[in-house]
Parts: C-alpha cells; structure tokens; sequence
C-alpha cells in the first residue's frame, strides 16, 4: 500500500512558539490545510478555507520528515498545526517523526479525538469561545481526554467578557489541566504599537476578572509571536 498524500501548507521554523505553555520554546512548524471550523477572528484562513486548496502541497509522509530534516535535526520541538491537524490521519507520521527523535506537539480546538494523540509529547487543547462563532463543548475535550498524553494543556482565547465566562466554565470542568488564557488579537491590529496598547488593556481588565475569581492557576500571555513578528507567515 502506498503512502496517503496529506495537504501541507507551509513547513517552516526554527522559530518562537508564541502561544500556550510551550510559548518562548524553539519549534518547526507543520501547518495542516483543512478545518471542520470557520471561526470568526481566524488568522489562518489559507490553512483553512477550500478556495485555498490549489496553494496547499499534497505531501507523502517521508516528503513530510524530508522537509522537516532539512529545517532542524532531533530533539527540537515540531508543532503540528493548522487549520485542524486532527481531521487528518497522521498516525504514521507522528510515530515516523518521533522515531526520529523529534519532540512532537499538536493544537487542536479539541472537537475532534484521535488515537495518535498518545504519541505526543504535548497536546495543546483549544477550544473555542463564543466570539469565534464556533463553539467547542466540554464533551468534545472529555473525549479527547481518552487520548491525551500526560503533558496535555488547555488554552483558551479571549476577546470579551462572553468568551471569559466560556474560559472559567471549562477551566473549571477541567481541573486537571494547566490553563492559559490568550489575550485574543483583532486582525486589524498590525504594528507593534498597536498590539501593545491592546495588550496592556486587555490584560488589565483580564487580571481584574481572574482576581474576582480566584483563578490564580491560570496563565495569563499575549500572542508573542505577532508581538515579535506581527503578522508575518512562516515565522
């Protein structure tokens, strides 16, 4: 049987993972086309809407781990993002690259459960507030649960009250998993200027309501890679 092609965006680092509990960390990134959600604010919608399907590269799996060598050698981090990494069946893959020696994370908005979760080092879970029109119920994190590795994180953006409401809701339902709230970005905010004036706002506010809570488990980040890179792909 021959290798399945699977779509490919881009492929690229070494370069700063900006988000979650891995943010700072130095990662290759491997961007999955295809999304079973259309959010709202979605800052990747090349990966994720079919119109964009004839700019995605249909890559066999040893096609896959030939790019990624010639990027960065074990044990540096590989993310597999998106769109969804998890509509995708990439068992093989993900066993490949961890015989290689690689360290391997995966983001994904949870509503989907794969097996080959188990393989990862990392599992990022991210489900979807209210603002993104697309919202991820706790049942859908629940199962993936079933596959998750020991190291497995929820993070969570949030633009407004609504969504922060969402965040405490799960964070609660979820005691066992360190959290992170990410300060949503507005696509209409590029310069450096602009981000850290949102930023420092947002933040305040968001400490206030943490405060209200008692929720001084949770992580409180900006996304640092638009902080350092703006808006910028493949980077």
């Amino acid at each position: 049987m021959g290798e399945r092609q699977l779509p490919v965006v881009e492929i690229f680092g070494p370069t700063v993972q900006g988000e979650g509990l891995l943010v700072g960390c130095l990662s290759l990134f491997i961007r999955f086309g295809g999304c079973d959600y259309r959010c709202d604010w979605c800052d990747t919608l090349y990966a994720v809407l079919p119109t964009y399907r004839d700019e995605w590269h249909w890559l066999t799996e040893t096609e896959i781990i030939e790019a990624v060598q010639r990027l960065g050698t074990p044990p540096i981090l590989i993310t597999l993002t998106g769109g969804n990494p998890a509509i995708h069946p990439l068992e093989r893959l993900v066993a490949q690259l961890r015989a290689e020696g690689y360290l391997l994370a995966c983001e994904t908005q949870g509503s989907i459960a794969r097996e080959w979760f188990r393989q990862l080092n990392t599992l990022v879970l991210s489900p979807k507030p209210p603002s993104a029109g697309e919202t991820t119920p706790a049942t859908a994190i629940h199962a993936c649960l079933t596959y998750a590795p020991s190291e497995t994180v929820l993070k969570i953006v949030v633009f407004n009250r609504e969504d922060y409401l969402y965040a405490r809701e799960m964070i609660t339902a979820f005691p066992q998993l360190p959290a992170v709230l990410q300060i949503g970005t507005p696509p209409e905010l590029q310069t450096p200027d602009e981000l850290l004036a949102h930023y420092r706002e947002r933040t305040a506010c968001l400490l206030q309501w943490l405060h209200e809570d008692k929720l001084y488990r949770v992580r409180l980040l900006p996304q640092v890679h638009r902080l350092l890179f703006e808006a910028t792909r493949g980077v």
